[in-house]
């Protein structure tokens, strides 16, 4: 997915990116405050989305980005165990329910939005896509769709997601007080630059062959593979998590910067409207796959969430979901929308 950041470190783009930071850990020590279900990420999304919303500019410098994901990647790899493993096999089934959920996400949310909402075909076609946001404002510029209306709707999904998850899980019983980072014994100190080279080669290899997100992924397989074979069994320490956590929850709220308020409004229902369909199947689409896998309900619902793939990710981490599944199910989720998009604008 591609995030907006500020595409140089000159002098004003690392000011931008302060600030964005400041009113991000405000937010997040608001959101602390008021024992909101995984602050960290809420606080941060909601304040910069204010912020950006208020007429100020807001952005992540891309180095700074990059590290986040690194970090991240490597505290979700470390949640893989030989329980995680040993569920893979069982995965397929999850899937299929997948393509199914995406293509019933697609075909609902794009006829409420041409019917209640007054989008064109192809526009409420693109602005239905649950994530792949890249993919999607590439197409709608190549057929000159209405990219600044689809770009609203999709980024108040993935801020509505992004609030409403922690919420969801928490009403169906998970434990979202616990910490940000996983629990396990701290890695030793030397140990955290060499498995942050290793992620980053492994990113950079990713990158070259188009996996997405190529660093968190990249850093989630190198961590997967240390924690499982015992090299770098131990987690990240807390004041390199939080940080990483932070930078994503204000990269979230970026999505809003420059966005005039009237076009914030006039998308904010139909966002809304296609999130609440969307999490509905999505839902519907987890209690046969919870079922069949023998996993906990919420903990498919993160996995079948239409979220952004970065914040999904993290998320699970954060209440205990098995890394791999949840990573797995929404790329598959990519590789769906990659072939039925086109797909569907042909017939279209």
């Amino acid at each position: 997915m591609r995030w907006p950041a500020l595409t140089q470190s000159s002098p004003e783009a690392l000011k931008i990116s302060a600030i964005t930071l400041l009113v991000g850990g405000c937010g997040a020590l608001v959101a602390w405050g008021l024992s909101a279900p995984v602050y960290i990420l809420l606080g941060p999304a909601l304040a910069v989305s204010f912020f950006g919303l208020s007429g100020q500019a807001t952005g992540i410098d891309p180095a700074l980005r990059n590290a986040c994901f690194v970090l991240l990647g490597i505290t979700v790899g470390a949640g893989f165990d030989q329980d995680a493993l040993g569920a893979m096999l069982r995965w397929p089934v999850a899937f299929i329910f997948m393509a199914l959920v995406v293509w019933g996400i697609v075909i609902l949310c794009r006829w409420v939005l041409m019917r209640w909402f007054g989008f064109d075909r192809r526009s409420a076609l693109l602005a239905s896509a649950p994530g792949h946001l890249s993919f999607v404002i590439a197409i709608a510029h190549e057929t000159r769709s209405d990219v600044a209306r689809i770009s609203v709707v999709q980024s108040v999904r993935l801020l509505a997601l992004t609030i409403a998850v922690p919420f969801v899980a928490m009403a169906m019983g998970v434990d979202v007080s616990g910490s940000i980072a996983p629990a396990g014994v701290r890695m030793p100190l030397w140990q955290v630059p060499l498995i942050i080279a290793l992620s980053v080669a492994v990113g950079v290899v990713f990158q070259r062959i188009n996996v997405p997100v190529p660093l968190l992924l990249g850093a989630m397989v190198t961590s997967a593979l240390g924690h499982l074979s015992g090299v770098t069994p131990g987690v990240l320490p807390i004041w390199l998590v939080l940080p990483a956590y932070l930078v994503l929850g204000a990269l979230i709220g970026t999505r809003f910067s420059g966005v005039p308020v009237a076009q914030f409004v006039s998308g904010l229902s139909a966002g809304v409207a296609i999130t609440v369909v969307a999490v509905g199947l999505a839902g519907l689409a987890s209690l046969p796959v919870a079922y069949a896998l023998g996993m906990p309900l919420a903990h498919v619902l993160v996995a079948f969430a239409p979220g952004g793939l970065e914040t999904m990710i993290a998320m699970g981490a954060v209440l205990g979901v098995v890394p791999g599944f949840v990573a797995a199910c929404h790329i598959a989720r990519l590789l769906v929308l990659s072939v039925l998009l086109p797909m569907m604008l042909g017939k279209g």
